[in-house]
């Protein structure tokens, strides 16, 4: 499946069909004990990614790739930087919108839309939490080589890693009522992504960051200096 055929589905997924249940994983809402565990997953590994990078980021501009309702978002303006948080969801970014506080508005650009569009220009740094996790190696390869090519530091992204749970599984998005359930997610050994990503004819050091396991929720963070 293409890289533009599954962008399409998961514009369909999270701006139409789930949307709503997004808004509410996202939030501090009571959720199941299930999502809970996804909600926590979520939360550390963001705080993993935030540990890699500059606590003073005045300064720079970042690339929020696939920002959803913004909470890494927020989190990077409030260290200074200059933020384009892009999601394929406007519903989602609307979100983000009402959540982040008007006083750091101006230091965000929202955009709805593919997070690898050249006209977002280039980057200090690029962070994609959990939104490459649906595609195959040759378009995570082929994006990290787009997004590299703009980027000057780092990219901090994150893959399913290729564990036995995730593989019976294949995808979190099982955790879901059937009406609810995301595209799969597809696991990939760091092996996979290495060779995805030097087939793209993208130079640079990749390295695993971390791995985060709670409940229902597994990824690990991989960065990619250019």
């Amino acid at each position: 499946m293409s890289y533009e055929v599954t962008k399409a589905r998961l514009e369909t997924y999270f701006d139409r069909t789930a949307s709503k249940t997004w808004e509410r994983l996202t939030s501090d809402a009571p959720v199941s004990r299930i999502r809970q565990t996804v909600r926590e997953g979520r939360d550390t590994m963001r705080a993993a990614i935030l540990a890699r990078l500059p606590e003073d980021l005045h300064g720079a501009r970042v690339l929020d790739a696939g920002c959803g309702a913004g909470p890494m978002t927020e989190e990077l303006a409030l260290r200074g930087a200059e933020v384009v948080a892009v999601d394929i969801s406007p519903s989602l970014l609307d979100v983000a919108r009402r959540r982040i506080p008007e006083h750091l508005h101006g230091q965000i650009t929202f955009h709805a839309g593919d997070m690898l569009d050249e006209a977002h220009g280039s980057f200090d740094h690029v962070v994609a939490m959990d939104s490459l996790i649906h595609y195959a190696a040759p378009d995570i390869g082929a994006a990290l080589a787009r997004l590299g090519q703009r980027c000057t530091s780092t990219i901090l992204f994150t893959i399913a890693p290729s564990t036995p749970f995730l593989m019976a599984f294949w995808g979190v998005g099982q955790i879901f009522p059937r009406s609810d359930r995301s595209p799969a997610i597809i696991p990939h050994s760091d092996a996979a992504i290495r060779r995805a990503v030097s087939r793209a004819g993208m130079a640079g050091d990749l390295t695993r960051v971390q791995r985060v396991s709670r409940g229902f929720y597994i990824s690990q963070a991989m960065e990619l200096r250019p």
